[in-house]
């Protein structure tokens, strides 16, 4: 991928990450404690528009980071518009100790929205 400058989404795409960015918040408030799950917003996340090499079209990749400036969350919009999500979260599973919630994830593409929240077992 090549790198281009610094900018937002275009206002074309802007309706798709705002599902995009719901999913993930839905998915986070269904698996955090009450009250505790993270503020999942669209206008946190830096944006930077790259090119794909195989086909010299322009897509998105975006980043959210925390307080400290730590990397917990992903976006990538490709040319198609089709893409993939994930936000982290490290809690334990609010109502199966047995499971922990490493992150929640998006993908799809204008038509399909899917998501999930990736559990791997408490120790």
């Amino acid at each position: 991928m090549v790198v281009l400058a610094s900018r937002q989404l275009p206002v074309e795409l802007e309706a798709l990450a705002e599902r995009i960015v719901a999913a993930l918040q839905k998915e986070a408030d269904n698996f955090t404690a009450t009250g505790a799950s993270p503020r999942i917003e669209l206008a946190a996340l830096q944006v930077t528009r790259v090119i794909d090499p195989g086909n010299q079209l322009p897509g998105y990749e975006g980043v959210w980071r925390n307080a400290r400036n730590d990397r917990c969350g992903t976006l990538t919009i490709n040319s198609d518009n089709s893409f993939y999500a994930e936000y982290d979260l490290f809690c334990p599973h609010p109502r199966d100790p047995r499971w922990f919630v490493e992150m929640v994830t998006a993908w799809g593409n204008e038509d399909s929205l899917r998501s999930e929240a990736s559990l791997v077992t408490a120790l």
